[in-house]
């Protein structure tokens, strides 16, 4: 990690601080969920996501309320590991997920620096142990898994997405030339709930969790 203190956007910084509780809310950015209407919830799809160190988040997340259109802008910084699960398998899901992080350390993962997605920019990653676990993970969701998520893992997080392609150009070359390789953590998984738009927490699995 760079030792000196953030200077451009693109830049990691060195200090430390506390994340903010922006992510607190059990639904993102959305209005809270009738209860009429959680019947239809409990239906949408599932996506599971890594949680990051709060340092990690705290930047990522920075960056994409900087530079994603607010109006298009509906859920958190993430890394997705799964897009799509079934949702009326969610204790299925659940408990898949508490046995997958049991024993699990919290995983080191390098940010290799931004790259293009045509009208966006995303951080790439590389962590040998993430897409281990994310091979067991979908060998035990094989029964489920969408085209999309047979796939193999691509780790990134995205910090800008549907602008024009001249905006997204300027943004890359920026943060290009102000990028450090550096590394974070995952300290667990995140579930959440699709809905249409906002995503819902459903639950936080810490890795290393005791069994019950």
């Amino acid at each position: 990690m760079s030792s000196r203190a953030l200077t451009a956007v693109g830049a990691r910084p060195a200090h430390r601080r506390a994340a903010p509780h922006r992510v607190a809310a059990d639904v993102w950015r959305g209005a809270p969920i009738r209860q009429a209407d959680w019947a239809m919830a409990e239906q949408a799809p599932l996506i599971v996501t890594a949680a990051l160190d709060g340092e990690a988040w705290a930047w990522f997340e920075d960056l994409r309320q900087a530079h994603f259109p607010r109006h298009r802008n509906q859920v958190p910084a993430h890394l997705t590991l799964f897009h799509a699960l079934p949702g009326e398998h969610e204790d299925a899901v659940v408990q898949t997920l508490k046995a997958a992080c049991r024993g699990v350390a919290p995983i080191e993962m390098d940010v290799r620096g931004p790259w293009s997605l045509g009208r966006g920019v995303a951080y790439r990653l590389a962590s040998a142990d993430l897409e281990q676990l994310r091979r067991d993970l979908a060998d035990a969701f094989s029964p489920w898994l969408t085209r999309q998520d047979q796939a193999p893992l691509r780790p990134h997080i995205t910090v800008q997405n549907k602008v024009g392609p001249d905006e997204a150009r300027q943004l890359l070359q920026q943060l290009q030339v102000e990028f450090e390789p550096f590394s974070i953590r995952a300290e667990g998984l995140l579930l959440w709930r699709y809905l249409g738009g906002p995503w819902a927490r459903v639950e936080r699995f810490e890795f290393g969790a005791p069994a019950p």
